[in-house]
């Protein structure tokens, strides 16, 4: 009797080698040879589960989102009930920042999907429905009559900072400092605990 095959295990099989060629190479290094090569599968497998290159790097966003809900989520989850919204921003965007080595590889691939994006606008369009709906956020919890835009600046800062983690231009303690410092702007500043 033929084995039945697990598509999800294989598709899982196949992003964990994407997100690995992508993370240490980057994202132009992504191929369907590459990744097929990473994960120890023909090349036809790779492209039974994802047709094009740009299937396979909206694949490797979806896969960094993922993660990233999960990190949100259960760092949130610890604040406990009704965190103050300084708080909960501050929860939030330390637990997106690239601070440890699975959030510098999520990191790398996103940012190598913003740059590839630049050129090709149409893959963006998941990426583009995920700023809104941050900006949006970001602007519900912020105080003032001018929430949405304070929201695109703390968004910018979050993904600025994480490009100088990135690169190597700032420690995590500098980008949490710049951090508190720009929330202190938005929400007068904090009290020592």
């Amino acid at each position: 009797m033929p084995r039945k095959v697990d598509h999800q295990e294989r598709r899982a099989l196949i992003a964990d080698a994407l997100m690995r060629v992508a993370a240490d190479r980057g994202l132009e290094a992504v191929s369907l040879r590459h990744v097929a090569a990473e994960a120890g599968v023909s090349a036809g497998m790779v492209q039974h589960y994802f047709r094009t290159k740009d299937e396979m790097m909206a694949f490797a966003l979806a896969v960094v989102r993922d993660r990233n809900q999960v990190r949100v989520t259960d760092a949130v989850a610890r604040l406990g009930a009704d965190p103050s919204p300084r708080l909960l921003l501050r929860t939030m965007i330390t637990a997106l920042l690239p601070l440890d080595a699975q959030t510098r590889d999520d990191g790398r691939v996103a940012l190598a999907f913003l740059a590839y994006t630049a050129v090709r606008p149409a893959a963006a369009a998941s990426l583009r429905e995920d700023t809104a709906q941050m900006v949006g956020f970001l602007a519900g919890v912020l105080p003032g009559p001018n929430a949405a835009e304070a929201a695109a600046g703390l968004l910018a800062l979050m993904e600025g900072l994480g490009v100088y983690l990135l690169g190597g231009h700032y420690t995590g303690e500098q980008a949490i400092r710049v951090l508190d410092a720009h929330l202190d702007l938005l929400f007068g500043p904090s009290t020592p605990a």
